[in-house]
């Protein structure tokens, strides 16, 4: 994916140099001009330089005389998905993120990603990975690797697919290293910022030491797992529920080897031969209105499964969202393996 600089110009620059960008950009040959703040002036194309020329203008002319001034745009932490889902109906695809300044903060590009979701998401990585020791004495988890990256470089790439550019990761146990390959995000052209727990605080209890969320909605993610979740339909089918948490769950069927009978009393009242029983269980992946955050104690342990059941008893809407998609818990040896063998043939 392009730096979006690239695709920036400063306004009273000559054609000339314009012409030489847009060249550079080849299939995505779209310049956004700004003043010396950095704020959206217009937008230019090939096709405004032809349109210029052809009303006399020359390429000694400076860029502002060939722009269109009123491009569209999204503004960072105001636009819904219904907006995304709406600009790649109408064949936009190179669009400037702004500030509340109007000041150009990205450019997205949906020739690479596949949606832009009003989302934070957190990563949950502080936890020790017993289990797959003695790799984690020495390595977190999060940062063993699974075909030629690590796992948890897997998760932010897949996210990023989505547009999601704002990510907090919570460390603990070996944390610096993860501090140290990732940095700020900035090589992947998204933002990352660390929540330290100083004790163990559970699944989700170091959420609550964030308080400078972007949007109104988070993911929150365990970052031991790898899928190829479909991130833009979770969060639909979380609005189109009108949920104020949704669970990602994995069916899992269980088959009984013989007739099951349903009895009251000793009577029986009917049986079913050789059922097959379908339950959910969680995936270790949320989406939650960022206001009841609000219900995660600070600075205690505290896990998702406890702020479900605090939900649950405050009447809130608590949704389960079964995925059809690639799943896998990274938790022991024998998972690790397979990751290694899956990861050849997903789409990630």
């Amino acid at each position: 994916m392009r730096n979006y600089k690239e695709h920036l110009i400063p306004s009273g620059a000559p054609i000339k140099q314009a012409l030489s960008q847009l060249n550079t950009l080849a299939a995505d040959a779209i310049l956004f001009v700004v003043d010396e703040a950095g704020r959206l002036v217009g937008s230019l194309t090939d096709g405004d330089v032809r349109r210029g020329l052809i009303r006399n203008l020359s390429t000694e002319n400076p860029v502002d005389d060939f722009i269109q001034p009123d491009p569209k745009y999204i503004r960072k932490g105001q636009y819904c998905i219904e907006d995304i889902i709406e600009l790649r109906r109408r064949q936009f695809r190179i669009i400037p993120v702004l500030d509340g300044d109007n000041r150009i903060i990205n450019v997205i590009n949906f020739r690479y990603l596949r949606s832009y979701l009003p989302l934070d998401a957190i990563i949950m990585a502080g936890g020790r990975g017993s289990r797959l020791r003695p790799m984690t004495d020495t390595v977190p988890k999060p940062l063993l690797k699974i075909g030629d990256k690590p796992i948890i470089e897997h998760n932010i790439d897949r996210l990023a697919q989505f547009g999601v550019d704002d990510f907090w990761i919570s460390l603990r146990h070996l944390g610096e290293q993860v501090e140290t390959y990732l940095g700020d995000g900035r090589a992947k052209g998204v933002q990352i910022q660390y929540i330290w727990e100083d004790e163990p605080l559970g699944t989700i209890g170091a959420v609550s030491k964030i308080e400078n969320l972007q949007h109104d909605y988070v993911l929150v993610t365990n970052s031991d797992i790898l899928t190829t979740l479909d991130y833009e339909d979770f969060f639909l089918d979380f609005l189109e529920k009108d949920a104020d948490m949704a669970v990602a769950t994995i069916p899992y069927a269980v088959d009984i080897p013989y007739a099951v009978l349903e009895t009251s009393n000793h009577h029986v009242l009917s049986f079913k031969e050789k059922p097959t029983y379908t339950y959910y269980s969680n995936a270790g992946i949320y989406l939650i209105k960022r206001e009841l955050l609000e219900h995660i104690p600070r600075n205690t342990c505290f896990d998702s499964t406890d702020l479900m059941q605090r939900l649950l008893e405050s009447g809130k809407r608590l949704i389960s969202y079964p995925m059809r998609q690639y799943w896998l818990d990274i938790g022991k040896p024998e998972d690790f393996e397979k990751a290694q063998e899956d990861i050849r043939h997903l789409d990630l």
